[in-house]
């Protein structure tokens, strides 16, 4: 049995600025973010880690960075773990983007043709590519415990191909700045043992 465990990047400087940084470069961890980064990466330790793949931007591989010198591993970049596309919306902030093109982030989930003419990647293409690293790590890594340090959407990839959720529960689904998502992967099958792993402290907060 495999255990593969999705990280989502602690808070960054664009998650305090609501803005969509998608691939820029030079946006860090806010301080708030080192610390979850921190404790998470000692909760993780529990777990007997015995690899970590990261996405290459900033804010995600710092956090990788974090929970590896916790651990002892060394992580890899891997690119299908990255950020999505932003495409014209990259830099824009959250509050721009509805007023102009209304629920942009409802609309990705449906596959609305108009997030790809904005040159967003599309939710399919983020699937595809999640499912790649998770086949990976399976046929690799069997029978270890994983952690993917990535993205929001990335996590919500992989948690609408397990759970078949609608478009509207994944538009209203959040995955909190450094909490763990685990799959567990048995006989060629994935399940959802957690979601939203982190400090207790924390559940109050405006993720």
């Amino acid at each position: 049995m495999t255990s593969i465990i999705f990280l989502r990047h602690g808070q960054a400087k664009n998650n305090t600025e609501r803005l969509l940084a998608g691939r820029t470069e030079g946006v860090p961890l806010t301080d708030t973010g080192i610390k979850q980064a921190e404790s998470i990466a000692g909760f993780i330790k529990e777990m007997k880690v015995d690899h970590i793949y990261t996405s290459p931007i900033q804010r995600a591989k710092h956090t990788a960075e974090i929970v590896g010198n916790h651990n002892s591993i060394d992580p890899i970049v891997d690119e299908r773990l990255i950020e999505l596309d932003m495409g014209k919306f990259t830099g824009m902030k959250y509050d721009d983007i509805f007023s102009s093109h209304g629920n942009v982030f409802l609309k990705f989930y449906q596959g609305n043709v108009e997030i790809a003419h904005q040159g967003v990647e599309t939710f399919a293409q983020v699937k595809s590519r999640v499912q790649s690293i998770v086949d990976h790590v399976v046929s690799q890594h069997s029978g270890k415990n994983v952690v993917l340090v990535t993205h929001m959407d990335p996590i919500k990839a992989m948690i609408s191909s397990v759970l078949g959720l609608s478009p509207e529960r994944m538009f209203e689904l959040i995955v909190a700045n450094a909490s763990i998502n685990v799959f567990k992967e048995y006989d060629g099958k994935l399940s959802l043992k957690a979601i939203n792993v982190m400090n207790p402290s924390r559940f109050d907060q405006d993720w």
